[in-house]
């Protein structure tokens, strides 16, 4: 099939825009949004008008830049969310279609009108799946929004994925986010007159051609919380988003108490992850032996796994077994990229386990003393750790390294 025959006789800028969001004159670069410390008003004044206008274009002008601080600082000024301009861009709007997830989640909180349209009928996910930003829509479908709409030029959220999407990765979370969450998968596009499925098609998408065929032709299982972990343990995203979609707990529990989400982490199944954390699945969440998704990453060393588990928020003084937190084992272990990505969070790089040991400590007295430990003490020292920290016996990182002569990490500690 040619598909320049098969796409409605629309404007180009109507297309590739169909959501509002992506065009370049309605993304200014703004200037002049207030700090995150700016005073705010007199709690017995409510703005007027002109003031009410000043800051909600404040507060659009914070939510392009993405800067979640001002914008929650305009917000207790009293700004509003759902205010639009002139383009029919509210703060909210602008969050959905930019993939702003914690601008999102501050704007939900706020009394966001969560099916407002944009200026082309559609709503918050019908921008956020065009744009293939997967947490986002689960963000969205998570607060009730509508699934279906269909916004005037003929798409709904699952067909503009497709059509307006990419065979990517994220466009991949995306579909099944959407399948997961109900999202009707046989509706043809008033336009282009294709169901999802013949959009992918098309398109030559092979990979959303192989999720949504799968998906939609998949029986729901007899017991879906059975299913989600059998489906989590072998990394199958595909068969998570149809028992999702037929209605198991996400936080179903096997025989170790481990959920879908632990068991994804556990053997790095980052696509499964996706789902899961995009439709709200607890990264807290402890296991028989006192593992959660999060702490498991400091094991495997998994990068990507970490990645996919921030937008969860996990608690990061959450202790393990051991009462380490995951930056021990992972230095431990000689997991360097992990380290190197850790130390930008907030975790506790001076935190001291159980058997009175900090991340450094670990580094040298259970590492081996080569490259890979050689260079985690390099991080963890440039990230600020305190080297004068001992353990149980009063021994420094410093005389662990000397002792066993680890000469290189032994100058580095000397510094």
């Amino acid at each position: 099939m040619n598909l320049r025959s098969t796409v409605a006789v629309l404007p180009l800028a109507l297309v590739l825009s169909a959501c509002g969001g992506g065009d370049p004159a309605s993304s200014p670069d703004p200037t002049g949004t207030p700090s995150a410390s700016a005073p705010a008003p007199s709690a017995s004044r409510a703005p007027g008008p002109k003031e009410q206008a000043r800051l909600d274009q404040q507060l659009r002008d914070a939510a392009w830049k993405n800067d979640t601080a001002a914008a929650r600082a305009l917000i207790r000024r009293g700004a509003d969310v759902n205010a639009k301009d002139e383009t029919e861009q509210s703060a909210y709007l602008i969050a959905t279609s930019e993939g702003y997830l914690d601008l999102l989640r501050l704007t939900l909180r706020h009394g966001a009108r969560v099916d407002d349209k944009d200026s082309w009928n559609g709503t918050g996910l019908i921008r956020a799946a065009e744009r293939g930003h997967g947490p986002v829509v689960g963000e969205l479908l998570r607060a009730g929004i509508d699934r279906d709409h269909v916004n005037r030029i003929g798409y709904q959220a699952i067909h503009e994925a497709v059509w307006l999407g990419a065979d990517t990765a994220a466009y991949a979370t995306t579909v099944r986010v959407l399948v997961a969450g109900g999202a009707r998968l046989s509706d043809r596009s008033p336009s282009a007159e294709l169901t999802p499925l013949e959009m992918a098609r098309v398109r030559g998408f092979d990979r959303l051609e192989r999720i949504l065929t799968m998906t939609t032709s998949a029986r729901p299982p007899a017991n879906p919380d059975a299913a989600l972990l059998r489906a989590a343990d072998r990394g199958d995203a595909d068969a998570v988003a149809v028992a999702l979609r037929a209605g198991a707990d996400i936080e179903a529990r096997d025989g170790s108490r481990r959920t879908a989400l632990l068991l994804a982490a556990t053997y790095d199944h980052v696509a499964v992850a996706n789902v899961l954390v995009a439709l709200g699945a607890d990264a807290d969440a402890l296991d028989g032996r006192h593992d959660t998704p999060w702490l498991v990453t400091g094991v495997t060393g998994s990068v990507a796994m970490l990645e996919a588990l921030l937008p969860a928020n996990p608690d990061l003084t959450i202790k393990n077994r051991y009462g380490g937190l995951s930056p021990i084992p992972a230095s431990e272990r000689g997991h360097v990229d992990y380290v190197r990505r850790v130390v930008e969070t907030d975790v506790d790089l001076d935190h001291v386990n159980d058997l009175g040991w900090t991340a450094l400590l670990e580094a040298v007295i259970l590492g081996d003393g080569g490259a890979d430990h050689q260079e985690i003490v390099r991080i963890l020292l440039a990230a600020g750790v305190d080297r004068t920290i001992a353990d149980k016996d009063g021994v420094t990182a410093l005389r662990h390294a000397e002792s066993r002569g680890y000469d290189e990490i032994a100058t580095l500690l000397r510094r």
